[in-house]
């Protein structure tokens, strides 16, 4: 297949694209302009790498153009930072996205996947763990732009015939991460830790995240890819929590040494607990978590401390 990813050269995409390429499929990553390469491409490798901005029509359209699938990845904002700004967040968010799927219906690409949040969309959960039937009640304006996007996903289906997967991932780490984004509890508290700096904490540790290897996201993709069944929205996630204080107890142990911690304020929009079911994906895309998160941090670690250093 052609595959497009947009967002192909970040953590997620690129470890994307390099589980793809394993499978034989030809690649276009659409990147910002500057973005380089990730890695140096084999020859036999069928990667085209090109540059472009996501809110422009045209740089879209050539995008997409013969593709077989698009890979929808990006996203100009974080969960933390999006309620500074909700308008910018709609603007290169949701606008870039129907302008994406207007492309796809002018050139005839026939499926999609898109990675929204299943960290967000759900708000305070009712119950865990947190299905896909689960009511939908993101506290943070990126949740909402995410579900909002999967809505017009549907819209789309109806209107066009194009095939829509979204995949809400819960909270991925693993090899790759941008540090420098504090993004993601996993990556920010092993880079402190390995750097030999405390680690804060907003609240009192007991706040619960359900945490999944990279490695395993990027398999869920590749099943999406392929996948022709009638379901079309799945949690990707190890379907376990993990609180921070323990999250901590886990990184003291793996890298056998003494972490030290800061307690902050809670923050407003942190949920409580955060745990989605995965019974649907292990059923119909035929995937399961293959990664502990021991193991994801031994693996983690070891990666971050050959990139430190460098």
């Amino acid at each position: 297949m052609k595959c497009v990813i947009f967002g192909g050269g970040g953590f997620i995409g690129s470890t994307i694209a390099d589980r793809l390429l394993k499978d034989g499929h030809r690649l276009r990553i659409f990147e910002r302009p500057r973005v380089e390469p990730y890695r140096k491409f084999d020859t036999k490798e069928d990667v085209e790498w090109i540059t472009g901005d996501l809110q422009s029509t045209h740089d879209v359209s050539d995008a997409v153009s013969g593709a077989d699938v698009v890979l929808h990845l990006v996203s100009t904002t974080l969960p933390k930072s999006s309620n500074d700004d909700p308008i910018y967040d709609v603007q290169t968010n949701l606008v870039a996205s129907l302008q994406m799927l207007n492309a796809m219906v002018a050139h005839k690409v026939p499926k999609i996947v898109f990675i929204s949040s299943g960290g967000t969309i759900y708000g305070a959960p009712s119950y865990i763990p947190v299905d896909e039937k689960h009511p939908t009640n993101p506290l943070v304006s990126y949740g909402i732009t995410k579900l909002a996007i999967e809505k017009y996903l549907k819209l789309y289906e109806h209107m066009h015939g194009i095939k829509a997967i979204t995949l809400r991932v819960a909270n991925p780490y693993g090899e790759r991460q941008r540090i420098e984004t504090a993004q993601g509890a996993v990556g920010v508290f092993l880079h402190r830790a390995i750097s030999g700096m405390p680690i804060e904490i907003w609240g009192d540790g007991t706040v619960m995240r359900d945490y999944l290897h990279i490695s395993d996201v990027a398999e869920a993709f590749c099943q999406a890819v392929q996948y022709q069944g009638n379901e079309s929205v799945f949690n990707i996630s190890s379907g376990s929590g993990t609180t921070l204080n323990d999250l901590i107890l886990l990184l003291e142990d793996v890298l056998e040494k003494p972490i030290e911690r800061h307690y902050l304020p809670g923050r407003p929009f942190d949920v409580p607990v955060s745990v989605l079911s995965n019974d649907l994906a292990r059923t119909e895309l035929n995937w399961a978590p293959a990664t502990s998160l021991r193991e994801g941090i031994r693996r983690t670690a070891a990666w971050m401390r050959a990139e430190l250093a460098r």
